[in-house]
């Protein structure tokens, strides 16, 4: 296939998507009652129900205007040679392919994050702030994001770097060693995430004594639940919404809750949400997922192994000049590897990381509806159930989402579904 049909290829793939994603995203407002179902009668009354639809209505709004930024942006690079401009960049800036390919990259992801800032800006301090979630300054906004660039540059930029060396002096099997350094990167991530990343963005403190602490410790000696730490986390510092997780492996697992959760819940609640938390550890769900993730990371990069290397990925991203082309294929002691080509595959890859992602999302909402069966044989199904709607009220969540989109976007079930599983 020749690169110009590869590139109308990747702009029908683009476009596609684009239109797909508003198409589910219209049916899933559409989908929107205007009555409660009967199940959840009481749970708003009429005004602050009417609120919720609305609030989701702008949310929608705001995603149409950002995914539409997004999309041209893509297609502008695409058909006007940008990519191609920026590599020839790149290319004049150093000899050294590591620095070339780091220093695309940058660039890419700086673009589309000025692109993206207005839309942050105005989800967080218009829509959020309107209905009453927003608790974030425009300085926290402003270092989370200076944060979000030093963290993603040493980490996306190490990473990067192991690729391209693998690539260079392992060109047989560069992708399988990148593989196994991947997913050590990603157990190390879940390992230390709570005890390294986390307090660069949030202060955690340890639960004081009193009633909480002891009816989840005595919660988790009932079950034996390795439990480690209880964190605090001061949600409160960006959002009124609340939240709770573990992080670690093994017999070292931390719970970080919420400090809105707290404020929100009962105990009986709170120890019903963790016991559900503690199912998906009983269940093996988080093994589970992790194999599943190191298949699709696996075979993505084969696949990308096969197509690394193909000049007509280049000339699809508008690569048209010996200086770009030259030196392109690899030699036993390394050659030229283009990042027009890492780009280009992840666009022609995107339809199969949709299903991939519809078949996460199916395993995922089936291990939720385990880990409700589980909370409900070990704690309490109502004091889960109270905690679900109250979380939901709290964050104006959509109660009656599109099927469709609940099997593209979700990864737990809609509230209604939980409710009724956990009544059979």
């Amino acid at each position: 296939m020749s690169g110009e049909t590869l590139k109308i290829v990747i702009v029908a793939i683009l476009t596609g998507e684009f239109v797909l994603e508003r198409v589910l995203s219209h049916l899933n407002i559409k989908a929107m009652s205007n009555k409660l179902p009967s199940k959840l009668e009481g749970l708003y009354d009429a005004a602050e129900y009417k609120r919720s639809q609305e609030y989701q209505a702008e949310k929608d709004r705001l995603g149409l205007y950002s995914s539409a930024a997004s999309y041209l942006l893509t297609m502008i690079l695409l058909l006007a040679g940008g990519y191609a401009v920026i590599n020839s960049f790149c290319l004049d800036l150093s000899d050294n392919n590591t620095i070339q390919l780091l220093s695309f990259f940058a660039i890419i992801a700086l673009i589309s994050d000025v692109i993206g800032i207005p839309f942050e800006w105005m989800n967080t301090f218009k829509i959020e702030e309107k209905y009453g979630f927003n608790k974030m300054t425009v300085g926290t906004f402003v270092l989370d994001k200076l944060k979000g660039y030093a963290l993603g540059a040493i980490l996306g930029g190490l990473l990067l770097w192991g690729f391209v060396a693998f690539y260079h002096n392992f060109p047989s099997t560069y992708w399988i060693i990148a593989w196994v350094v991947f997913m050590l990167f990603a157990l190390g991530a879940t390992m230390f995430y709570a005890n390294v990343i986390l307090p660069m963005f949030n202060k955690l403190t340890p639960l004081e004594e009193g009633e909480l602490l002891s009816a989840i410790t005595t919660y988790a000696n009932s079950v034996d639940f390795p439990l480690g730490k209880i964190m605090v986390m001061d949600g409160s510092k960006r959002s009124t919404k609340a939240n709770a997780f573990f992080s670690g492996l093994g017999g070292n697992k931390n719970i970080v809750l919420y400090d809105t959760l707290i404020e929100k819940l009962s105990t009986d609640e709170i120890v019903a949400v963790l016991a559900h938390e503690v199912g998906h550890y009983k269940r093996k769900h988080t093994l589970q997922m992790f194999v599943i993730s190191a298949v699709n990371i696996f075979i993505t990069l084969w696949l990308l192994s096969l197509f690394i290397d193909s000049k007509e990925l280049m000339v699809a991203m508008g690569a048209d000049n010996m200086t770009q082309l030259g030196s392109f294929f690899k030699s036993n002691t390394g050659g030229y590897l283009s990042p027009l080509n890492l780009v280009a595959f992840s666009m022609l890859y995107s339809p199969i990381s949709m299903i991939t992602g519809l078949i996460v999302n199916a395993f995922s909402r089936k291990n939720e509806f385990e880990a409700d069966a589980y909370a409900k044989d070990t704690s309490s199904s109502s004091a889960l159930v109270e905690a679900l709607k109250k979380l939901s009220v709290d964050s104006l969540s959509n109660l009656t989402p599109h099927d469709s989109y609940v099997k593209m976007h979700y990864s737990h079930p809609p509230l209604i579904q939980r409710m009724e599983a956990m009544e059979e």
